[in-house]
């Protein structure tokens, strides 16, 4: 139940327009300060992981590994995606919450 909720709630991240997807346009919210949360595909690259992990902490944007591309992609109706950044304040914290719970 708690995966639903958090794929529910990057759908609606994107409806309101409040997620960026793919590496360019995640890693430009970062560097933007946009950006409140990362979520990096568990079977992203080694080296997808590391920029992104990278990049999130130089700039102070928590980042998560959750959930598969297919999954990510499917979530907010796009491709498979290895990453999608939260760029509202509210939206990622009900994620984070809902990540935290077991």
């Amino acid at each position: 139940m708690k995966q639903n909720k958090v794929y529910s709630l990057l759908g609606i991240a994107m409806r309101g327009r409040n997620l960026v997807s793919g590496e360019f346009q995640t890693l430009e919210a970062i560097r933007k300060g946009s950006a409140m949360l990362v979520i990096i595909a568990e079977d992203a690259s080694d080296n997808t992981r590391k920029l992104f992990s990278d990049k999130s902490s130089f700039y102070g944007v928590k980042a998560v590994i959750y959930g598969t591309k297919e999954d990510l992609g499917r979530a907010i109706g796009k491709d498979p995606r290895s990453s999608v950044g939260v760029c509202d304040a509210g939206l990622a914290d009900a994620i984070i919450k809902q990540l935290e719970e077991k």
